[in-house]
């Protein structure tokens, strides 16, 4: 089934002519390159707690995600399964085992805890719903991408929130 639902997004980016691959791209680049600033801002400029409750669930997950990758051992869908062609450059970027999806490991501890402690601000809650929508739209950005099964990028997910 995860299968047949990377090969149906396949073929949606196929018939589109790629029109999303290079925004979804900017997403997951953006979540691993990115993201951390604004737990760090926070930290420094608002709230040494919230900011280290957010920090803390990250540098979790950074430990706790390689050893599951490397314990598990699950190979990447073209890996699995020839059909699956992965957009862009993915295929160069996306090394190592698929199994959690580390760039869901890297984001979601981040963007929910901004989420968190954005919203027991009044004026900074659209922060709060915009970092909580991020979470499901990197997700699918992995998918979309081929990089990663859903299963991959909902434990990864599931993780993150935990270490919340």
């Amino acid at each position: 089934m995860d299968i047949q639902y990377l090969l149906m997004l396949q073929e949606l980016r196929n018939n589109t002519g790629d029109a999303l691959t290079p925004f979804m791209e900017w997403v997951s680049a953006f979540a691993v390159d990115y993201l951390i600033l604004f737990a760090v801002f926070y930290y420094w400029n608002r709230d040494k707690r919230g900011g280290l409750y957010t920090l803390t669930a990250y540098y979790f997950c950074m430990v706790l995600t390689p050893l599951i990758k490397l314990t598990a051992c699950v190979y990447r869908p073209w890996i699995r399964d020839s059909r699956i062609i992965p957009a862009g450059d993915s295929i160069t970027t996306a090394t190592g085992y698929s199994f959690p999806s580390g760039h869901t490991t890297t984001a979601t501890p981040i963007a929910g805890g901004m989420a968190v402690n954005t919203w027991k601000n009044e004026k900074l809650r659209p922060f709060s719903v915009l970092f909580a929508l991020f979470i499901p739209l990197l997700m699918f950005s992995r998918n979309y991408l081929g990089v990663h099964t859903p299963q991959d990028v909902c434990v990864g997910c599931l993780l993150s929130l935990l270490s919340l």
